[in-house]
């Protein structure tokens, strides 16, 4: 490691969508303070899903405030770069002025299904461009939505940008963007990594309403000395491109090369590959995006619902989610032949049937099930859906031999053996707390200071593996043919 940089001191920002979170790492990588702020999702509508970018920079500035007290003056005043993470595909509409002109449309907003379709017919080659099936939650739809629904706030958009990205243009003044978030939004040539002209055009747009591209750690700017001034922080800390936030977790966890693999527990799940190359499965709905280092990309299947399932349950049987877990003891070892099923689609599902409609549904309940019972069918549900969404990904050519768990469902231990069951493939878990896309942010940081590669993407020790059961996978492969078997005919009963 370069001299100048032994003592250097970088920050990492990751934008969630119910807080942001920050982390600050010495130049060996050492994790040395946290703090966060919560934030609040508006849901004025059905399917909608938005928050003020406003609301953002205040959760960054109460949380920057927090950090600067948790690191203490020394550490704090060695601060030499920064970078952001953040929830992909969101919709911040700036006018000529960069002014917000409505709110951001989120992630997980459901209302531009319409417009999937009409993209895909107005650029018929759309899913050969970005190597990915136009779904509700990617980000040219919602510009559709805006141009059909709310004309004159369409008209006067000038730039588009993604949510981290508004912060870093708060933070440095210039419009820039990264590969892994960019591939989120439909308009990016994702083998080529450049923004597609035809992919704009079909959204009636063009290369002057998009940001600058980068690649993870490159360098975009400093930041502003207004923001230095504010948060104490000295002058010429240099800001990073970052990535979207699954990018950012596989960086943070040293997930990086091609067929290392991750599956994440969070509000949402995802099952993440690297490859190398673009290979696509968008009639799956598996997404190829780009990685946050250059010349890599990944496969990544998404569940909408994965421990906000249990979360749900938690709050209808009013037990926390770890109280649940416990009362299954060892029956989740053993399944009863009557066990009822758990279709976990509360949000809808993307990976493999990009359904933004999709409801959740109890199966083969009758007087003998219990609280347990309905629990166990709860996570098993969930498990089964990663199973459909790593299937998709082996059509596409990733085959993980093993995978990382990271999230907050992977702290359950039972949770993670039935899914190396399910799956079929070992899972392992990592030591100590997690610290999710934070991490990969910072670790970006450091490689925009000139931290070589080698010296920042380090895995994490693995505290326990969780090696797939033979004779309980039986069982629960017959178990997921039904579960497969039941999605179409209770889709055709939705409205």
């Amino acid at each position: 490691m370069n001299d100048s940089l032994s003592d250097a001191r970088v920050i990492g920002i990751d934008l969630g969508t119910s807080g942001i979170k920050l982390v600050m790492l010495s130049a060996d990588g050492t994790l040395e303070a946290e703090a966060s702020a919560p934030l609040e999702v508006s849901r004025p509508q059905p399917l909608w899903s938005e928050q003020s970018p406003a609301d953002w920079w205040a959760a960054l500035d109460t949380a920057m405030r927090h950090l600067r007290e948790a690191a203490g003056g020394a550490r704090w005043a060695k601060v030499r770069g920064m970078a952001a993470a953040g929830q992909m595909h969101g919709a911040v509409l700036l006018d000529a002025a960069g002014e917000v002109l409505r709110p951001a449309i989120l992630w997980n907003d459901g209302r531009s299904q319409a417009q999937c379709e009409a993209l895909e017919r107005a650029e018929p080659a759309t899913r050969r461009i970005t190597a990915n099936r136009a779904m509700a939650g990617f980000t040219a739809p919602k510009l559709l939505w805006v141009a059909a629904h709310e004309p004159q706030v369409f008209a006067k958009t000038a730039r588009v940008l993604l949510p981290k990205d508004w912060l870093a243009w708060k933070l440095t003044g210039v419009f820039s963007t990264e590969m892994s978030d960019a591939s989120g939004t439909l308009w990016l040539d994702v083998a080529g990594r450049r923004w597609s002209d035809a992919m704009l055009k079909a959204t009636g747009l063009d290369a002057s309403h998009m940001p600058m591209l980068f690649e993870g750690p490159d360098v975009v700017g400093e930041l502003s000395p207004a923001c230095a001034e504010r948060w104490g922080l000295p002058a010429g800390v240099l800001v990073a491109a970052g990535a979207g936030d699954n990018a950012a977790g596989a960086v943070g966890v040293g997930v990086v090369s091609p067929g290392d693999g991750f599956i994440s527990l969070g509000t949402s799940g995802v099952v993440f590959c690297a490859t190398h190359e673009a290979r696509a499965n968008p009639e799956r709905g598996v997404h190829t995006f780009c990685h946050a280092l250059p010349g890599t990309w990944h496969h990544m299947g998404v569940l909408l619902s994965a421990s906000s399932a249990l979360s749900w349950w938690s709050g209808v049987t009013g037990l926390a989610p770890g109280a649940l877990m416990d009362e299954l003891g060892g029956a989740i070892r053993s399944t009863r032949p009557d066990a009822p099923f758990f279709l976990p689609y509360l949000s809808g599902e993307r990976t493999p049937h990009a359904d933004p409609s999709a409801t959740g549904s109890f199966i083969g309940l009758t007087h003998a099930h219990g609280r347990a019972d309905m629990s166990r069918a709860v996570i098993e549900g969930v498990s089964f859906a990663f199973a459909d969404a790593l299937d998709a990904m082996r059509e596409a050519g990733s085959r993980p031999e093993r995978l990382l768990a990271i999230g907050g469902g992977a702290r359950s231990d039972t949770w993670l053996q039935l899914l190396a069951d399910v799956l079929g493939t070992p899972i392992d878990k990592p030591e100590g707390a997690e610290v999710g896309p934070a991490l990969g942010a910072a670790r970006l940081a450091l490689m925009g200071l000139g931290v070589s590669r080698d010296d920042v993407l380090r895995r994490p020790a693995i505290a326990r593996s969780f090696i797939p059961d033979a004779a309980h996978a039986a069982g629960l492969a017959a178990r997921l043919q039904r579960f497969r078997a039941a999605y179409a005919p209770l889709r055709a009963l939705n409205p």
